[in-house]
């Protein structure tokens, strides 16, 4: 018998799983919102937590990274949706969500789900990924070692060429053994110095910049001025220059302070020579972390993702490293077989892309001032939100973030709008 929590908004899907799970023999408690589940959390760590996505306070992935960020994710939690793209079981795998089951859930599905989640290693025992993983390619171990030579000349990293995965790998592997870890973007209200004295002779993260709003900035302010008295190792990444963060808003001591040592990630375009390699060793990293199942490349299908990615589409705020993990992922969770094939690169890297998405015709403004003020807003809105979309390729965690609303809300704009959230829109 074990312990799940189902954390769900709706009382009919809380109440039959509930059922469910109580003929299969657990014990079952119930939360309605984020609230509720902290709460229970809290008061005892259940087996397996199935937790949804779309909740009217506190979205299920933002859950999910708080409890990562706050050491609390020490038990397997499978994630539900009625709106499942690939992408956002990509990102729920990546924090740390062992599974994903897509709304309507079918019964057989279902069972089985739960049955291998109650066997999953506790993820908090399992240690976090880094550079060592992918040693064998001479791009990593070089930049392993310019990253311990930076870290022995400063105790704030400020790190260019990308944000994300690459990143965290990257302080991964400068973290101290056994030590705090602290992800800056998912703490939850303002920091203080209990919170800083917990962190003592640890870590604090921070991906990128570009998305951090007033209070993670006062944050990072209030770690900056006294992380020598707790030995606090800082890292931070950005997708724009600093100066663009200047412009908007960033107070001029705290980014003076970032650059005081700093690295560059590698270009991956000048390193093309060596991609089929990174691929494989990235493939093989997620393999054995048990975060994809068993996966392989053929020859020829890493011959011919060397050639698709030099001639995909690419957008100027997207880190190249984040869309080449994100894509061995992709790639990864949707091939049929266990091998990864030529068929399978020109399923998500096909020959030629579409525009991302179109113009507004030259009379579309003209033909806004014929509506009324709401019509005219809402169908704006649309196509602001279609463009977004298609140019994150549906990915709802980075359109959130170009909008600059929380993704609760984007959900229930998309939703009103009639648009079908994590998927194209051309």
């Amino acid at each position: 018998m074990a312990d799940i929590l189902v954390v769900d908004d709706e009382i009919g899907i809380r109440e039959l799983l509930s059922e469910i799970l109580v003929d299969e023999g657990h014990c079952v408690r119930l939360a309605e919102n984020a609230t509720n589940a902290r709460k229970q959390r809290n008061e005892q760590t259940p087996d397996l937590v199935l937790l949804d996505i779309w909740m009217p306070d506190t979205d299920g992935i933002s859950l999910l990274k708080e409890w990562s960020a706050n050491g609390q994710l020490t038990m397997p939690v499978v994630m539900m949706s009625g709106h499942g793209t690939i992408d956002t079981a990509v990102e729920a795998t990546r924090i740390g969500a062992v599974d994903f089951l897509e709304k309507p859930i079918a019964l057989h599905k279902f069972l089985s789900t739960v049955q291998k989640a109650l066997k999953h290693d506790r993820i908090g025992l399992r240690p976090p990924a880094t550079l060592a993983a992918l040693a064998h390619a001479h791009i990593f171990r070089d930049l392993q070692k310019r990253l311990e030579l930076a870290a022995a000349c400063s105790n704030t990293l400020f790190i260019k060429g990308g944000t994300g995965v690459i990143v965290e790998l990257c302080a991964r592997t400068l973290q101290r053994p056994h030590s705090v870890w602290l992800d800056l973007l998912a703490y939850p209200g303002a920091l203080n110095q209990e919170a800083l004295q917990k962190t003592a002779g640890g870590l604090i993260y921070v991906s990128d910049l570009a998305v951090m709003g007033k209070l993670q900035q006062m944050n990072l302010a209030f770690a900056l001025e006294r992380q020598g008295q707790h030995n606090i190792f800082i890292i931070v990444a950005a997708s724009q220059p600093l100066e663009d963060l200047a412009q908007r808003g960033w107070e001029s001591p705290v980014l003076a302070r970032l650059p005081e040592v700093w690295i560059t990630l590698p270009d991956l375009k000048e390193h093309a020579d060596d991609l089929p390699e990174i691929a494989s060793l990235f493939l093989g990293m997620l393999v054995e972390r048990q975060e994809v199942p068993q996966r392989s490349f053929s020859s020829a299908a890493l011959n011919l993702l060397r050639v698709r990615w030099s001639e995909r589409k690419t957008l100027p705020e997207v880190s190249p490293w984040n869309e080449l993990q994100t894509l061995i992922r992709s790639l990864a969770l949707t091939t049929l077989e266990e091998e990864i094939r030529e068929d399978d690169i020109l399923r998500l890297l096909p020959a030629r892309t579409r525009e991302t998405a179109e113009a507004l015709p030259p009379n579309a403004i003209e033909a806004l001032f014929a509506l009324s003020a709401r019509d005219a807003r809402e169908a704006f809105e649309q196509h602001y939100f279609r463009h977004l979309l298609a140019a994150e390729r549906g990915n709802i965690t980075r359109t959130a973030e170009r909008a600059g609303l929380e993704r609760t809300h984007l959900y229930r704009k998309l939703k009103q709008l009639g648009i079908a959230a994590g998927r194209s829109n051309d």
